[in-house]
């Protein structure tokens, strides 16, 4: 399987039109798109946030939410959840497992139905993505 592929989350598409209840991007753009609802989903963004931040990077001692590998998540009110992350570099010796990991880790979250996790690369990862406490373990300051 290549890292692009997507883990697709398993949904009807015939049953109609979900609309996207809430999305995170680092950046802070959450605001609803044109057409995009804003009510409260199944899924908390904060529960989701919390599970993605079990999953560590093995050769790293920081969670992937910290590293800043996580580009957007977006929450839908039939409970799907999707997630555009990235990896530290396109070789990483973990690029099969970690998205395996993050769509395990959401699936259990309360509300969740499904996940959808897909790499990308661009925008590249670069260490100004990591949160003060990831660069504080990591000595990095």
């Amino acid at each position: 399987m290549l890292v692009e592929t997507v883990l697709h989350a398993e949904h009807d598409q015939a049953a109609g039109a979900t609309a996207k209840v809430e999305g995170w991007t680092p950046d802070g753009d959450a605001a609803p798109q044109e057409g995009e609802s804003k009510v409260t989903g199944p899924a908390s963004e904060d529960a989701v946030i919390e599970a993605i931040a079990t999953v560590h990077d093995p050769e790293i001692p920081v969670n992937i939410y910290e590293l800043g590998l996580i580009y957007a998540i977006d929450l839908y009110d039939d409970g799907r959840v999707r997630i555009e992350m990235t990896l530290t570099a396109p070789n990483c010796p973990s690029a099969q497992e970690l998205p395996i990991q993050v769509k395990d880790a959401v699936e259990k979250v309360p509300g969740v139905k499904s996940a959808e996790v897909e790499v990308v690369w661009d925008p590249p990862w670069d260490m100004s993505r990591m949160s003060d406490e990831a660069r504080l373990a990591l000595n990095m300051f």
